[in-house]
């Protein structure tokens, strides 16, 4: 069974930033394409960002582009969104997810273990 825990999230004032990690258990963390995700209050659940199994492959979704990166490290089987330059708009839980594609997706239904989420509030 693989666990996803993140944390790293809180309240920031808009421009500032945030590094969220995502602690995955198991030893298959590396053959797994990983994604970020976020849902704010009545809205659905959007993509954020995915990374390749080994980070040298990204993709952002236009909102966020230029602002946050997403990578990796495989050895401490942890995934990391850092967020810069932060709006209140980004207000949200963020939820970081194990890909069951060999390719990009954006769809989370294609997503098979998620995190309990970390909640990331900017202030205007």
């Amino acid at each position: 069974q693989v666990q996803l825990v993140e944390s790293g999230g809180g309240l920031v004032q808009a421009g500032g930033s945030l590094r969220l990690s995502c602690a995955a258990s198991g030893r298959t963390f590396s053959d797994y394409r990983m994604g970020w995700f976020r849902q704010a209050p009545g809205k659905e659940r959007e993509f954020v960002a995915e990374i390749s199994w080994s980070g040298g492959s990204t993709y952002y979704a236009d909102s966020v582009k230029g602002r946050f990166t997403i990578s990796r490290d495989n050895a401490k089987n942890t995934l990391y969104l850092q967020m810069n330059s932060l709006k209140p708009e980004d207000t949200a839980v963020y939820y970081c997810a194990r890909s069951t594609r060999r390719y990009v997706t954006l769809n989370s239904n294609e997503y098979d273990f998620w995190g309990q989420g970390t909640q990331v509030t900017v202030s205007s």
